[in-house]
């Protein structure tokens, strides 16, 4: 067995652990910028889970413009650290600002990603129960109408059939593959 036999597994269980958190405070950043139902099942989920660490956190960084950014640093903050443990199960060693400037793309990443399978479910959950009522479907939905509504103005239905969560994953896949890249390389050459 190579050196990487249990260092791979303990970095897939940092991704994970470290990126289901990310996902939940950078949900609760967003929920919040689309005004979602904050008395969802869901969306009360996701207020029990981060509030533990955001209380403490808003008395350090305050609200902006009305937004709940302490939750966009929590969600910043603990895909940085992840970085860094990552980095020292790899053996690169402790490197805080590398860690902390390539969290930076990996949030947003991590954003446009929240986008696209909110939808791509949004579409199978049409497919499979149309009609149907879940505590998620009204999440998702809020949280993709601000993307759907301008798309679906756009590409209104044709025969029936609603093309406009493809034309908006479409250009999400493509926002990603344009920005994500460029500016780790950017980020990497302030290194």
């Amino acid at each position: 067995m190579g050196e990487g036999y249990l260092s791979t597994p303990l970095i897939f269980l940092v991704q994970v652990i470290f990126g289901l958190y990310a996902l939940v405070a950078l949900l609760r950043f967003l929920l919040q910028l689309v005004r979602a139902d904050f008395y969802n099942p869901v969306s009360q989920f996701i207020v029990r889970i981060t509030s533990p660490i955001l209380v403490p956190l808003r008395r350090v960084i305050p609200p902006v413009g009305g937004k709940d950014t302490a939750s966009l640093v929590l969600a910043w903050l603990v895909l940085a650290l992840q970085l860094l443990l990552i980095y020292a199960i790899a053996g690169q060693g402790f490197q805080p600002l590398a860690a902390l400037l390539l969290a930076i793309p990996e949030l947003i990443g991590l954003g446009i990603d929240i986008f696209l399978y909110s939808i791509l479910i949004l579409v199978i959950i049409s497919w499979v129960n149309p009609g149907g009522h879940n505590p998620a479907i009204g999440v998702l939905g809020a949280l993709t109408h601000p993307l759907m509504a301008p798309a679906r103005r756009l590409l209104p239905p044709i025969g029936g059939l609603d093309l406009s969560p493809m034309l908006v994953m479409i250009g999400l896949v493509l926002l990603k593959m344009l920005l994500i890249p460029p500016l780790k390389a950017l980020l990497l050459g302030l290194l």
